[in-house]
């Protein structure tokens, strides 16, 4: 026992000398490894680092660290306290519109447009001929008109937002007719008939999960009755013994009904994917020539913009939307309006397919993704010789909730390693100060270069070497 306690008093005393000897944090926070760090968060690091030593040693740590590795972990606790927690990735993928990864990138003209208003002050709700008050609306509004053929649009912060919307405006305490085969739920367990409910409408369901006539809709019909409501299934499919009733034979019973048929689209194409193998997306202007009273879609799908949601459609239905009290909850900020503006702009201008990033990547030609594919694979065979390398063929597909089931031939680098597996690599590979993002097929990491932009190549050989 006596011998038991001198043990224990040894090592308390060699516990407090360790103790005394950490540095003080002002110590720390002035040696020269944190020099070109600003001041205060040299002496953040520092208190942290000073902190985590006097833990450590009264824990029972044998040895005092040195002051050397004290400075190195304040260095990188200051180093990663100062590096933004959202940055740029590559997304090598393979889904193009990757939700985790932002969805759509945007076009270097929206990128500067945003950049310009974000700096200074902008003529965000002026009327530039009276000099007072305007709407913020009418810096995209006349160009979704234009673009699409509808009467007038309204632009919220997303496509969620543009659901509830005219639900609330136009249905609270009525009926919207929707058939059971669109009752659908996106990502985040966002269900439709959740937002119908919660928007102070009765919903009313038609038809079955994989038929739904138009005689279910005319069935459905009564004086409560304020919306028939048709939902593109833009994350899914249903094949085989199908059918829902067309969007003519729905604009010709809300009419004879005189009610409101709304169309929501979904992703928000403005133009026909189709001849590159994408069939049986709506367009938001092929809607509005068949008739749809109000129609609605995403901004950051297919369209290629800043997220938002978009409204057009007649004006009497426009209309009570943007008086009611939640427009103000949901409108679209400068940054958003000025990225929009500027991608409508280069759709009105006839250069989206090649300027909108979305459109030139889904049009990119395969042998081009060899290309770039084989340029890379070169690049990490010369600095990497640990690493097996191959160029494989695969298949990209759109994402974001657009297009399912449909694929993009592609090709990716395949990255193996005797040492590390493939999801050490994966993690490594994110990690890199440019992180690059891949997935994992058969133990090995494949990098799709469908995606991924000729100024990016470089960053995903420099991730292996960071």
């Amino acid at each position: 026992m006596e011998r038991a306690n001198g043990h224990d008093r040894l090592a308390a005393a060699a516990s407090q000398e360790a103790l005394r000897a950490l540095p003080s944090v002002e110590r720390l926070a002035t040696r020269a490894e944190l020099a070109h760090l600003p001041p205060e968060a040299r002496v953040r690091a520092a208190r942290r680092v000073v902190e985590e030593a006097r833990q450590a040693l009264r824990s029972g740590a044998p040895v005092a660290p040195t002051p050397e590795s004290l400075a190195g972990r304040a260095l990188a606790l200051a180093d990663d306290a100062l590096r933004p927690a959202l940055r740029r990735i590559v997304n090598a993928t393979g889904v193009l519109l990757h939700t985790n990864l932002g969805r759509a990138t945007l076009a270097p003209s929206a990128a500067r447009a945003v950049a310009a208003v974000a700096a200074g002050h902008a003529n965000l709700e002026v009327d530039e001929e009276t000099g007072g008050r305007g709407s913020r609306q009418a810096h995209v509004a006349r160009l979704l008109c234009e673009l699409t053929g509808a009467e007038d649009a309204l632009v919220v912060n997303n496509n969620a937002a543009a659901t509830f919307l005219p639900i609330a405006a136009l249905a609270a305490g009525r009926e919207v007719v929707l058939s059971r085969g669109q009752l659908v739920e996106i990502g985040g367990q966002f269900r439709l008939p959740d937002v119908i409910r919660s928007a102070g409408a009765i919903l009313v369901e038609v038809g079955t999960t994989n038929r739904t006539r138009i005689g279910d809709y005319e069935a459905a019909l009564t004086e409560r009755t304020a919306m028939l409501l048709r939902v593109h299934p833009s994350n899914y499919r249903i094949v085989g013994f199908s059918e829902e009733a067309p969007l003519a034979d729905l604009v010709r019973l809300g009419g004879e009904a005189g009610v409101c048929v709304a169309d929501d689209i979904g992703s928000g194409a403005l133009v026909d994917l189709a001849p590159f193998g994408l069939v049986d997306e709506p367009t938001a202007n092929g809607s509005i020539a068949g008739g749809a009273d109000l129609v609605w879609f995403s901004g950051d799908k297919l369209l290629g913009g800043p997220q938002a949601g978009i409204l057009i459609g007649k004006a009497r239905y426009i209309a009570p939307m943007k008086k009611h009290p939640l427009m103000r909850a949901i409108r679209p900020d400068k940054l958003t309006l000025a990225g929009l503006e500027a991608t409508l702009r280069l759709y009105h201008a006839g250069r989206a397919w090649s300027e909108v990033p979305i459109l030139r990547r889904i049009a990119r030609p395969a042998d081009d993704v060899r290309e770039a594919a084989e340029r890379v694979a070169a690049s990490l065979r010369g600095e990497q010789a640990s690493l097996r390398v191959e160029v494989v063929a695969t298949d990209s597909e759109v994402g974001g909730g657009s297009l399912p089931g449909h694929r993009l031939p592609s090709w990716a680098v395949a990255v193996s390693d005797s040492g590390r597996g493939a999801g050490e690599l994966g993690r490594r590979l994110r990690a890199a100060p440019t992180p690059v993002y891949g997935r994992i097929e058969k133990d090995r990491l494949l990098l799709d270069l469908r995606a991924v932009d000729a100024d990016e190549e470089a960053w995903i050989p420099a991730a292996f070497t960071s």
